[in-house]
């Protein structure tokens, strides 16, 4: 793993261009097998996870052309092996589940030997996926390997989700859209990356109802066929780079920066005393902002800002505001109503001189504006903590090293070089 050096302390001023949604790009490539047609892409951000879909891909027979600088790329599945080449799915990548639907429909059968991993947020359970396979007409046959099976093709059905899942809700789109039949999707994720897919899927020839709600209703068709497709904007990196340019005391302005998804963005911001400009579809922080944590009217509760699925504020933009209230007056609440190890990495910001009261697993209170010293921390196996801990590092005057940084290649694929160009100093060791 590589380490991050960095000599913080700078502000951070000018303009960025975000890359694409790693989490709409990984989905919407799995999408591609469901054709043999051709099918291009634009917007195509340089992650490590995409690497591995490609490899596999490849491996398999596929032709892929992947123009790394310009963010297209043209996916060809027409020469896709009827077989797998080790007879069972890569395993080393959390992407492997959104292959499920798409190989089972060209192979018939699979076999997974274990989970793959994430992350280190929590616990990733398979369950939710087998569900709504089952649900939609596959077999499961329990067991090492585990096997499932849908040779006579995907039924329609109605399925209710115990919570909203996107990669659970993005695998029913895909297994749906080429059902027999009519499925809905109660308790659907409707997160941009689940509204990406499945815009994406409707481009291929889908025919689907309620995307951006929590009710799913898709038409199945006979099959899907090649097209041209858009992955979206980062949200998660508009956020970023307005988190550090208010970390920093700088002025960041992030083109392309999807406003319809940002209004509690831009409020959670608002709580920490800092606040986000929208120019057309430029996002901008300012020089000069006060950070001071607003109070409530409820004079004796804590100011909160809590993360669960979308529409609420993003589980995965949480470590972003928890960075950034560490140099903000004021004490307030964060809640994270989703992985039981979201704050897991708490001690390395105590690293810094962060004061952080943890309650329990899902929520900690932040004592702001504690005089902050520059540390050597350990970044957890989490893209957004990665960041996070780097945010604190850049705020801060001197040498930081944030250790194992190296996750935030999985989502960021210019992270270095577009801090390089808003004047921070720092470098992969």
């Amino acid at each position: 793993m590589a380490d991050l050096v960095v000599i913080g302390g700078k502000p951070l001023s000018g303009t960025v261009t975000p890359s694409g949604n790693k989490n709409s790009a990984l989905p919407v490539l799995c999408a591609t097998l469901f054709t043999d047609e051709p099918v291009s892409l634009t917007n195509v951000p340089d992650i490590t996870d995409l690497d591995k879909l490609v490899s596999f891909f490849e491996s398999q027979g596929s032709r892929i052309e992947w123009d790394r600088k310009a963010g297209v790329m043209r996916v060809d599945h027409s020469s896709f092996r009827s077989t797998l080449s080790n007879a069972e799915l890569p395993q080393d990548m959390r992407s492997t589940v959104l292959l499920y639907p798409a190989l089972l429909r060209r192979l018939g059968r699979i076999t997974i030997r274990s989970n793959a991993k994430g992350c280190s947020l929590g616990v990733r359970e398979i369950d939710p996926h087998l569900d709504v396979l089952a649900a939609l007409g596959a077999s499961v046959e329990t067991g090492e390997p585990l096997a499932i099976s849908a040779p006579g093709g995907f039924r329609g059905a109605r399925h209710w989700l115990d919570y909203m899942s996107v990669t659970v809700t993005e695998n029913f789109a895909m297994a749906a859209a080429v059902a027999s039949g009519t499925s809905t999707l109660i308790n659907a994720a409707s997160e941009p990356h689940v509204q990406d897919l499945c815009k994406a899927l409707v481009a291929m020839g889908a025919r689907i109802s309620g995307i951006g709600t929590s009710m799913l209703t898709i038409e199945g068709v006979a099959g899907l066929h090649g097209a041209s497709i858009a992955i979206g904007t980062d949200y998660h990196e508009v956020t970023t780079f307005l988190a550090l340019g208010a970390i920093t005391g700088g002025e960041v302005s992030v083109r392309n920066s999807v406003p319809q998804h940002f209004d509690l963005i831009a409020r959670s911001f608002r709580k920490l005393g800092v606040i986000v400009a929208h120019e057309g579809d430029t996002a901008v922080v300012r020089r000069g902002q006060p950070r001071v944590i607003e109070v409530p009217f409820t004079a004796n509760m804590l100011q909160k800002i809590e993360a669960a699925p979308w529409p609420y504020f993003s589980v995965d933009l949480l470590p972003l505001l928890i960075a950034l209230s560490t140099r903000c007056e004021g004490t307030i609440h964060f809640w994270n109503k989703v992985y039981e190890n979201g704050f897991s990495w708490m001690p390395e910001l105590a690293k810094f001189g962060a004061h952080i009261l943890v309650s329990d697993p899902h929520r900690i209170v932040v004592f702001g504006n504690r005089p902050l010293r520059p540390a050597v921390v350990d970044s957890p196996y989490v893209i957004r903590a990665a960041v996070a801990l780097t945010m604190v590092a850049a705020s801060i005057p001197g040498r930081s090293v944030v250790r194992n940084a190296e996750i935030i290649k999985r989502a960021h694929p210019r992270f270095v070089e577009n801090l390089r160009s808003l004047g921070a100093e720092l470098e992969w060791r």
